[in-house]
């Protein structure tokens, strides 16, 4: 009885966090892929939040907006970062916080 609840809870924890890692991957593909896209001489802020926004769309991303995330040049590339927590509601009023911090290849 026992190792039955403690797999079902293994199991339960499993199915919350999947959809949360699984979107923390696309935010991190998202951003390599603007940033990689994008010409660090012509690349202005406002177009990189956008195209940023339309890869939210595409990807189902929500945890997240354009305007969170931070836009940077270093040694000529464009580095694109965000730092978010996600809240993951588990039983009744039990709830997991996950702190991730995301950037493009370039990116600390």
């Amino acid at each position: 009885m026992l190792v039955g609840s403690m797999a079902a809870a293994v199991v339960l924890l499993g199915l919350r966090l999947v959809p949360v890692v699984s979107e923390y991957f696309g935010i991190k593909r998202a951003l390599a892929s603007v940033a990689g896209a994008a010409n660090p001489q012509t690349a202005t802020v406002p177009e990189l939040r956008n195209a940023f926004a339309k890869r939210a769309i595409v990807d189902d991303i929500s945890s997240i907006t354009a305007s969170d995330v931070d836009i940077t040049k270093e040694n000529g590339r464009i580095v694109m970062s965000v730092d978010y927590s996600r809240k993951v509601p588990l039983i009744s009023n039990v709830s997991l916080m996950i702190e991730f911090s995301a950037s493009s290849p370039d990116g600390h």
